[in-house]
Formats: C-alpha cells, sequence, structure tokens
C-alpha cells in the first residue's frame, strides 16, 4: 500500500476553505473516478483501491490517501494532482 500525505497553511476563512475543498474534490473526482462527500470539516473520498481524506483546520488544509498496491503506478499522477489544484485554491 502507498500513502500520499500533503499539508498546506492558508489564510481562508473555514466558508472559504471549504468551497476550495469542495473544487479540488470536484476535478480529482472527474480525473480519477471517486466518490466524495463532507463529515463535518473533513471531507472524504473513495473509490476501489483508493481511499482518504482532506480535513480543513484553522489556516491548514491536510490529504491523506492510501493507494491500493494495484493503483501504486498512479501515485505520481495523482500526488501531481493535487498539488496542482491545491496551488491553484490556497496559493497566495
Amino acid at each position: 500500500m502507498s500513502t500520499i500525505h500533503i499539508t498546506r497553511k492558508h489564510k481562508k476563512n473555514q466558508t472559504d476553505a471549504k468551497a476550495a475543498v469542495n473544487r479540488v474534490a470536484k476535478a480529482i473526482a472527474q480525473k480519477f473516478d471517486v466518490q466524495y462527500g463532507w463529515e463535518g470539516d473533513t471531507l472524504h473520498f473513495e473509490r476501489s483501491g483508493v481511499n482518504g481524506q482532506i480535513a480543513l483546520e484553522r489556516g491548514k488544509v491536510t490529504v491523506q490517501a492510501k493507494l491500493g498496491l494495484l493503483l501504486f503506478a498512479i501515485k505520481g499522477p495523482v500526488e501531481q494532482a493535487i498539488h496542482e489544484h491545491l496551488d491553484r485554491e490556497f496559493g497566495d
């Protein structure tokens, strides 16, 4: 199993940060066919062979994902896509 762990600081209020995470999740869902939903301030996502979460805290967003053995080969593209969307939504 392979993991992805990304943490970013941000200056958005919680409402704007949640909207930004929604946009990131929507883009990732379209590209990698994942399902997602909110539980409090944490967005959970999954598909066969992948599960994870995007957690919002004041001033910080953290992405954690676990990729099954069969999806290890796409870890790089998945991680790169997450970084690109986080940069777009949370970059200064």
